[in-house]
């Protein structure tokens, strides 16, 4: 019957998933054990893990410390932890909050292999670490391994549609809308946008939040004021020629700070002059921003606050609420994004 067949919850039994499932005992533990070997069908996976979730099942000892002395642990399972300067910063963010409590914490990255993830995840069951913060590089829908469902666990940067865990992603309409807003603030009114890749939720929600900002300042989106890039330097380079090409902006909005970079140059190489002719917003707050000359205002992204967030959660008593919080995306203004401004950082406290 699997490593499940003596686990239980005070709340509820794996006898009470399988009925509320409608499967049997075995099933459910073939699915909480992640035994992807096993023919069960996808409908029959959603059934189980929505009768874990509705039913607050956990197996005896999970989310508790075990009974020897040792030091606690939550896992942090990252998909990707090369491609982005982002992991490093919420793997130092889930360590300081865990730390205040004399949790560490243990990281590996799974490059998206599920049957890695299963492993992990039943070596992390029997070694009865405190939770699981289960983590994508890219804000995104994913798909949980069905192991994660015996742990104590939340969602980082990611989110499943079934909201069948608690999960964090950055605010990024909002956050876009603030970057426009702070262009708004600073007299420009031809406001251009380079996005990223409409793949990424990322680069869709921080377009929706320029939008939004125009539209509420009474002004209409002019599409001849909209390109498209790749969030890469190369990208916002050849964005921001394709829009002086064909009209000249009062500030150029790009959807990350590498393709600031990018636009930067291009500017350069037109003449124009950053934070003096032309302003300039990027996103992400990345350690290159206020290295550039201008330094470049900016949004920051909260993987470190979402990482302590994530951390308290299940650190914190009682039942993690199954729901998606979406973390604030301040704005971090420097001297790039409007006319004729001193270099130096600027109080967001500024926006209205």
């Amino acid at each position: 019957m699997g490593e499940y067949s003596e686990s239980q919850s005070s709340r509820a039994t794996m006898k009470d998933v399988a009925l509320r499932a409608g499967v049997s005992q075995s099933t459910v533990s073939f699915v909480l054990n992640g035994n992807d070997n096993m023919r069960i069908s996808a409908e029959t996976r959603r059934r189980v893990l929505k009768a874990v979730a509705e039913l607050g099942y956990r197996p005896r000892g999970a989310g508790r410390p075990p009974k020897v002395s040792g030091t606690r642990v939550i896992g942090l399972m990252f998909d990707e932890v090369a491609t982005s300067p982002f992991a490093a910063i919420s793997v130092e963010g889930a360590q300081e909050e865990a730390w205040k409590s004399g949790v560490v914490v243990e990281v590996v990255m799974t490059g998206g292999d599920r049957s890695y993830e299963a492993a992990v995840l039943r070596k992390w069951a029997a070694d009865r670490v405190q939770g699981v913060i289960y983590a994508s590089i890219l804000t995104r829908r994913v798909e949980p391994p069905d192991a994660l469902a015996r742990h104590r666990a939340v969602l980082m940067n990611c989110y499943d549609d079934d909201e069948l865990f608690a999960s964090v992603v950055p605010a990024e309409r909002r956050g876009g809308e603030a970057a426009t807003q702070a262009l708004l603030d600073a007299g420009h009114r031809r406001i251009a946008f380079i996005s990223g890749e409409s793949w990424m939720d990322a680069s869709d929600q921080r377009m929706e939040g320029y939008e939004r900002a125009l539209r509420r300042a009474g002004m209409t989106v002019d599409t001849n004021l909209i390109e498209t890039g790749n969030f890469l330097p190369s990208g916002g380079h050849t964005a921001t020629q394709r829009l002086l090409d064909r009209t000249k902006p009062d500030a150029i909005f790009c959807a990350n700070d590498l393709m600031a970079v990018g636009c930067y140059e291009a500017l350069k190489e037109r003449g124009e002059r950053v934070g003096n002719t032309i302003g300039v917003m990027g996103y992400d707050d990345q350690e290159i921003a206020q290295h550039l000359n201008p330094p470049l205002s900016t949004v920051l992204l909260p993987h470190r606050e979402m990482a302590q967030w994530c951390a308290a959660q299940l650190l914190s008593k009682g039942e993690i609420t199954a729901e998606r919080k979406r973390m604030e995306c301040p704005p971090v203004l420097r001297a790039s994004h409007a006319r004729d401004m001193a270099d130096g950082t600027v109080s967001a406290s500024s926006i209205s």
